[in-house]
């Protein structure tokens, strides 16, 4: 698959590998993490001109593939901690349209965006994003996935199971035309809502960008053209 723009500018950035000299305080799993962080192009790249997290460039990619950000744009970003992607988003739209972020995790204020702490998958979540909206939203974005225990399938069902209620929520919120985007593991949705996917939406495909780890089974689920 060809690389974004901007792959190919960070890519090219890629200096010499950093070593990480052993600590007997420091595990081995602590280590390779470091190593890893350390040798990150995205990691540097996202330091260097201030984005939270390198996930930013995971969007910046899926836009530059499916061109669906813009001016004035009405976003809501779900599993928004610590906010790289509603950096983008706010930068995207030009100081006009309107961000909302949540998260079960306390998010720093991002000027441009409002934000709440919330757990999703609580009862009252979805009135409380609703209650903020000017409107109907151009985009529903999903960066959330289950804390992982370890075990593949349970994992999987687990995040299945939060990308299913973010759908639930696009499709109360999105204006015909609309964009939903969401974070799934490797070997994408279930079948049965897959299929439900397509006859809301008039294209969706499956999109991983580079700046996902190569090692990391996540994919994104793109969605285009709400059918209202």
């Amino acid at each position: 698959m060809p690389q974004t723009k901007t792959a190919n500018k960070i890519m090219a950035k890629r200096g010499l590998a950093v070593r990480v000299k052993t600590a007997k305080y420091r595990s081995k799993s602590s280590t390779q993490w470091l190593l890893r962080q350390l040798n990150d192009p995205y990691v540097a790249e996202a330091q260097k001109v201030g984005y939270r997290s390198r996930a930013a460039f995971k969007l910046i990619q899926l836009d530059e593939k499916f061109k669906f950000l813009g001016k004035g744009k009405t976003i809501v970003d779900l599993g928004c901690a610590p906010g790289g992607w509603t950096q983008v988003a706010v930068q995207r739209n030009k100081g006009s349209g309107q961000v909302i972020g949540l998260d079960i995790l306390p998010t720093e204020p991002i000027e441009g965006a409002t934000l709440i702490q919330q757990d999703f998958t609580a009862e009252d979540a979805a009135d409380k994003l609703k209650a903020l909206l000017n409107g109907k939203a151009d985009i529903v974005m999903s960066d959330m996935a289950a804390n992982t225990t370890g075990h593949q399938q349970t994992d999987h069902l687990r995040t299945i199971a939060l990308v299913e209620l973010a759908f639930e929520f696009a499709k109360e919120v999105l204006s015909e035309g609309g964009i939903f985007i969401t974070k799934v593991f490797k070997g994408g949705a279930e079948a049965d809502f897959l299929k439900e996917v397509k006859q809301k939406f008039t294209k969706v495909t499956h999109f991983k960008p580079d700046a996902s780890r190569k090692t990391s089974p996540e994919e994104y689920l793109v969605a285009i053209g709400f059918r209202g």
